[in-house]
C-alpha cells in the first residue's frame, strides 16, 4: 500500500522540515522526486541523501514567489503527477506590528508561491486527465491564533485555493487537498527560538509543546505520513478536504 511506483512528484520547500521529511518518504515509496527550493545548499544536501539510497530526486533551485521560474521548471520536468505545495514562510505579529514590507513577504510566498506552482502543475496535469495535488495549510485558518495576524491571512489563501481547485478541476481528473498542522518541531521552530528567547530555548519550547493538548509538537515525519496517504492511490475518493493533524488543538483546546 502506498507505494508511488512511476509518480512524477514535485514538492516546494523540500530543503528543510516538511517539505524534506516528505521527499524523502516519497523517494522511498519509488516516486521520482523533484526537489523545489530557494536554498540550493540544503536542496542538493536533500538530492544526495535520497540518491545514495538508490533513489530517484533531482534538485531544482527555484524561488515560487516568480511564476517565470516556476514554469520554467515545471514545463522541464514535463509529466507531473503530484504536487505538494509545502514552500512558505512565518511571521510573529498583530495588524498593528506587522508592517506593509512583512505583509507582502508573507504573501508573495505563502500565496503567491502556491498560486504560481497550482498554476503551472494543473495545465500540466490536465493533459494527462489525472493529478494530486496537496497544499499545506495551517491551524492558522480555522482558529485564532495570537500574533499571527499576517501569517493567519495567508494559511486561510490556502484552504479556500485548495476548495476552488478540487471544484473547478475534479472533472479533470484532479484532486485537491491541504492539510493542517499544529505546531511541528523542524529548524525553523529551533531558530526561532534561538533568535526570540536566548538562553530560554527549553523553556520556551516546553511551553509551545504543550500548547497541543497532546503535550508535544508533531514531528515532520507524521505530517509525511498523512501527505502520502492523500497523494496515494489509495486516497482516490477524497478531494476537496482540509486535514488537521494537530494533536487536538483546534477540537480540544477550549
Amino acid at each position: 500500500m502506498f507505494q508511488l511506483n512511476g509518480k512524477i512528484a514535485v514538492i516546494t520547500g523540500s530543503g528543510s522540515g516538511i517539505g524534506r521529511a516528505t521527499a524523502l518518504l516519497f523517494a522511498k515509496q519509488n516516486a521520482e522526486v523533484h526537489l523545489i527550493d530557494v536554498n540550493a545548499e540544503s536542496i542538493n544536501a536533500v538530492e544526495d541523501e535520497i540518491n545514495k539510497e538508490n533513489g530517484n530526486a533531482v534538485a531544482h533551485v527555484c524561488d515560487v514567489t516568480s511564476q517565470k521560474q516556476v514554469q520554467d521548471i515545471f514545463n522541464a520536468i514535463g509529466k507531473i503527477d503530484i504536487l505538494v505545495n509545502s514552500a512558505g514562510i512565518s511571521h510573529i505579529g498583530n495588524v498593528e506590528t506587522t508592517n506593509e514590507t512583512d505583509f507582502d513577504r508573507l504573501y508573495n510566498v505563502n500565496v503567491k508561491g502556491i498560486y504560481n506552482c497550482l498554476k503551472a502543475a494543473v495545465t500540466l496535469m490536465k493533459q494527462n486527465h489525472s493529478g494530486v495535488i496537496l497544499n499545506l495549510a495551517s491551524i492558522a485558518s480555522n482558529v485564532g491564533i495570537p500574533d499571527r495576524f499576517a501569517y493567519s491571512m495567508t494559511k486561510g489563501a490556502v484552504l479556500g485555493m485548495t476548495l476552488s481547485v478540487a471544484r473547478d478541476y475534479i472533472n479533470e481528473g484532479i484532486r485537491c487537498n491541504c492539510i493542517s498542522p499544529a505546531r511541528v518541531h523542524t529548524p525553523f521552530v529551533d531558530g526561532f527560538l534561538k533568535k526570540n528567547y536566548p538562553g530560554r530555548e527549553e523553556e520556551m519550547f516546553e511551553k509551545l509543546s504543550h500548547s497541543q493538548p497532546i503535550g508535544r509538537m508533531a514531528k515532520p515525519e507524521e505530517i509525511a505520513h498523512l501527505i502520502l496517504y492523500l497523494c496515494s492511490d489509495e486516497a482516490s475518493f477524497i478531494t476537496g478536504c482540509d486535514y488537521p493533524i494537530d494533536g487536538g488543538f483546534i477540537k480540544l483546546n477550549n
